[in-house]
This record gives C-alpha cells, structure tokens and sequence, in this order.
C-alpha cells in the first residue's frame, strides 16, 4: 500500500514540493498510534522551510500541523482509541517543563517529517486529543499558532480581565490572541495596514484599532488610546523593524512577546527605552504539550473557535502557499487532506 504526501525537493523551493506517493506505515508498535490525517494548516515557519530559508534535508515531508482520526493503537497505548480525533504537537520531545535544548530537530516538517500526507505512525505523546466538537481541520489550526497566542498571554504572562493586549495583524497568531485576550475578558487593541481587516478585527471584540500604514507612530497612538499608561502585553510578530513601536506602547513593566521575524531577523533596539520602562521581552516558539492540553481544556470552556479564511487541497499545497505569502488570508489557511 501507499499514501499521499507531498515532498521538498533540494533545493527546497515552492516549486520544487511535490505531490505524490509514499510507503504505507503500517501499524502501531507498543506505545504507539497510527494516525489518518485530515488536516493540516499554514504557518510563516512551514513557508520558511518550503522556501529554502530553513534548510532541511532533501525530501523532507513539510507541514508541522497534523490533525486526524486515530485507526489503531498499539500494546500499552491508554490514552487514545480508535476513532478519537487527534492533533499534533510542534514539539515531539518536549512534553512538560524547561524549553529543551534541541531547537527543531524534533518538530514535524523540519527537524523530522512531517503530517504533509494521509497516515503516519508515531509514539502516543506526539499528539494529545483534539477539543469537544472541533472538526479536524479547526483542530490542525492550534498546534503552532494558536499555543504561541496561548503561551505569550497565560503562560508567559498572565492576562486576566481588564488586562490591555495588543496584536499585529490579522494572521494565525495574532487573531488567536485577540480571541484568547477577548475570552479571559482583556481589551484589545489591533493593528494592521488593511482597513478592511480591521473592520473584520473589530468583528471579533477588538476594541481600538491602528492603521500602522497611516500612522507610522503606533506605538505612541496605542499610549493615547490607553490613557498614557500603555498595554500590558504585545503579541510582537514583526521583529527587528516593529520592536522598538511594541515597547513605546507598552506599560512601565509590561511584556513584549516576540514570537516573529516578519521584518528582519536583527536590527539596532532602543536598549534606553527598554531599561527605562523594565520591560520583559520574551522570546517564545510555541509550547510544550503540557501547555497544549491546559490550551485544550481553555479552548473547550470559552467555546472559541478558530478563524479559517480558505481551503486547499494537499496536492495544492504551493498554491496554499503563494496565497499566504501574498497576505489574502485573515486567520488561518487550511490543507485538506
């Protein structure tokens, strides 16, 4: 038997991923579970990769978010069964505790292959249960985007009711934040150089919006929007040539929570400001799988659910690709598969 999957070539470019067949993987081991996939979705880190700007090996199998069914479970094996619907994790050795030391050398799609097709086969711990009454392609949204929103406002920060979060454009990250801050009762304010996402942003609870386009000076509007006092938390997704507007916004003691390098991988920091307001910025990639089930459990309580802007299928998965480096999507873009 075979499966559907989709390869990089070498060098890895959009157009070098090619659809096509693999080995079947056959059935679960002990402490094992096989896995039919049915989604994954899109993320700048999975571009990174079938672009060539994260160098992997030849014929790597991209996508770090897989979602399915489980078909069969192996010896040993209590925490799933046949039938349950199931999403991955970024990181397949990183369980509970400290960030380890491996970088990505265990995440699916760069370090190890990843869920770019129909059936894998792995241990019972890369993947945790999907939340109550998520289809598996809402469940393919959470593994990368929505447990770095998480992380930065609850497990980094504490973001509670009343609390002031700002985010940044209207891709998979910030929209899980402005959803997450909306649901623990914060404010939110939004930004983006789209007026017609911000119309969508104010849609779904943000309650100030910035055209960063039209006001270059964002920061200082996020202060007069607050009063002077300034935000609690910034979901920081640009990097290098949005940093130093994040901490002008941010509150004598506030968070900075930066999660992209969407405008530079380095750049000068205004080290005054960020020593004259004590300011925490924190580097984070996603989440352990500890901070996925207590995701889960928020996830089913809220009642939230993600936000998908469009659909492809696995064999178009350049095309998904194209879509989202063009910046058509608002939230999440999805792969059937």
């Amino acid at each position: 038997m075979s499966i559907a999957l989709v390869r990089c070539g070498s060098p890895a470019s959009l157009d070098s991923l090619t659809p096509g067949t693999g080995d079947d993987p056959g059935q679960p081991g002990p402490g094992q579970i096989r896995v039919r996939l049915q989604a994954s979705s899109l993320n700048f880190h999975d571009y990174a990769v079938v672009a060539g700007m994260i160098p992997t090996a030849a014929g790597r199998i991209p996508m770090s978010d897989g979602a399915g069914v489980v078909e069969a479970v192996g010896d040993g094996v209590s925490e799933f069964k046949p039938g349950d619907l199931v999403m991955s994790t970024f990181f397949t050795d990183w369980l509970d505790g400290h960030t380890p030391g491996t970088g990505f050398a265990s995440t699916p799609g760069d370090g190890i292959d990843g869920y770019a097709r129909e059936a894998v086969v792995t241990p019972q711990d890369w993947f945790t249960h999907a939340p109550a009454g998520y289809s598996a392609a809402e469940a393919a949204t959470l593994t990368c985007a929505g447990l770095t929103a998480w992380r930065a406002l609850f497990v980094d920060n504490a973001i509670r009711p009343g609390s002031t979060v700002l985010v940044q454009g209207s891709g998979g990250v910030s929209v899980f934040a402005l959803q997450f801050a909306k649901a623990a009762g914060a404010r939110v304010v939004a930004t983006s150089s789209s007026d017609e996402k911000l119309e969508r942003l104010k849609a779904l609870g943000a309650d100030h919006l910035i055209n960063y386009k039209a006001v270059p000076e964002w920061g200082k509007q996020a202060l007069e929007l607050t009063d002077g006092k300034g935000v609690d938390c910034v979901v920081e997704i640009g990097g290098a040539g949005t940093l130093d507007q994040s901490m002008l916004a941010t509150r004598v003691g506030g968070h900075v929570a930066l999660i992209g390098v969407l405008t530079g991988r380095g750049g000068p920091v205004e080290t005054a400001l960020l020593m004259g307001k004590s300011l925490r910025v924190q580097g984070l990639v996603v989440g352990s799988r500890q901070h996925q089930l207590e995701m889960i459990r928020g996830v089913e309580a809220s009642g939230l659910k993600p936000v998908i802007s469009d659909y492809f299928p696995l064999a178009q998965l350049a095309d998904a690709f194209r879509h989202q480096i063009a910046g058509k999507h608002f939230g999440k873009i999805v792969v059937d598969i």
